[in-house]
């Protein structure tokens, strides 16, 4: 099993059986007019934050990209509600 298998299957038995609502999924549902609650927005708010400050930390082009990609597989496959943290929130 390559590398990609291995983090997928870590995602995927660490979320279970249930279906996952990440933060891609928050903005879908914000894009189609529908209203986010507080909490949510709060969670793209804190997600948005911790984005850009993860990658303006970054020193190479190279490093970047990593990261950027890396932040593109969160915003797909983590769960919105560990953006609600207090450790996003302080970014």
């Amino acid at each position: 099993m390559d590398l990609k298998n291995d983090f997928l299957s870590i995602l995927l038995n660490k979320a279970g059986k249930q279906s996952v609502e990440s933060i891609n999924d928050l903005r879908d549902k914000e894009f189609s007019g529908l209203k986010l609650s507080p909490e949510e927005r709060f969670a793209l708010s804190n997600y948005d934050r911790y984005r850009i400050s993860v990658l303006n930390a970054q020193t190479d082009k190279e490093k970047f990209h990593y990261k950027y990609r890396q932040l593109q597989v969160i915003a797909n496959l983590s769960d919105w509600r560990e953006f609600i943290g207090r450790e996003f929130s302080q970014q």
